[in-house]
């Protein structure tokens, strides 16, 4: 194992920590999201942790307005004097992307995926990343309405998708940090029906009921009726398979992004290199 794996947690995790809190809305989220630039938050309750909520639970569940109802409750946690390699095992192992930092179940950091790409780009490493590199992906029409994007992201279980033209050509890649920044909150009022009888009610007369109409209130995520191509990354940072690990991990890091086509000399994508996959280098 690299000397550099030894790397403690408290040497690259965030300790000025962004959060939301208990109770809250997921309005005050998605500006989080927006202003800050970030896939998800820690959220706590006084000074203690109680949950997290990233932008994934935010697309999946598009009309639910509570944080305590969106966060996913008890996350993975880690340590400040755990290795870089063991916070990358348990970054894989519970496929998230953030780690909150814990001491005496106070929240004192988050290290993330990309706190721990920043560390490999300083390594120095010149294995060729093709064994890293995702095969099977998703992939887009530049044409695309966004709603459907997103729905192609959900079904693919992916958070980008590279943006191929007619000729199959790589012209962009779009993730859901993209799709974020152009989301809308869509109010709306709905009615609900209640019935006070029913057809098999003795007292109901020739199926005439009392009928009760129940109005409330919906907000949904909306994303805007536009072709991908709009909002997509237009000048994609790429890579082949025989890129180097750490090169590619300072592309990733210096860039802010989380992954990379990788594609041939014709340009034509033959997978995608994520910045998790990376991660694999530390504990293998």
């Amino acid at each position: 194992m690299p000397v550099q794996t030894q790397t403690k947690v408290e040497d690259v995790m965030v300790k000025d920590v962004v959060c939301a809190t208990v109770p809250g809305s997921r309005d005050d989220v998605l500006k989080i999201l927006k202003n800050k630039h970030i896939s998800g938050v820690p959220v706590i309750k006084g000074k203690t942790l109680v949950g997290i909520v990233t932008r994934k639970d935010i697309f999946r569940h598009p009309e639910e307005e509570q944080i305590a109802l969106l966060m996913t409750r008890d996350p993975i946690t880690v340590t400040p004097e755990a290795t870089i390699a063991d916070a990358a095992r348990l970054l894989l192992d519970s496929n998230v992307r953030r780690l909150p930092v814990i001491t005496d179940h106070m929240l004192v950091g988050i290290v993330t995926v990309a706190d721990i790409i920043r560390a490999i780009a300083n390594m120095n490493i010149k294995t060729p990343v093709g064994d890293y590199v995702k095969d099977c992906l998703v992939a887009v029409w530049d044409e695309m309405p966004l709603p459907i994007v997103i729905e192609v992201l959900k079904l693919g279980k992916a958070s980008a998708a590279p943006v191929l033209n007619t000729k199959c050509e790589l012209v962009g890649i779009v993730s859901d940090v993209d799709l974020i920044a152009v989301s809308e909150i869509e109010d709306s009022v709905e009615i609900s029906n209640m019935s006070a009888g029913s057809d098999d009610d003795a007292w109901t007369w020739e199926s005439i009921r009392d009928t009760m109409n129940l109005y409330y209130g919906v907000s949904r995520i909306k994303l805007p009726d536009i072709p991908v191509k709009e909002v997509m990354i237009k000048d994609a940072i790429t890579a082949t398979r025989h890129s180097e690990v750490s090169d590619c991990a300072k592309k990733i890091w210096k860039n802010n992004i989380e992954q990379i086509p990788v594609i041939t000399g014709e340009r034509k994508v033959t997978g995608l290199l994520r910045d998790v996959d990376l991660l694999r280098i530390l504990i293998e």
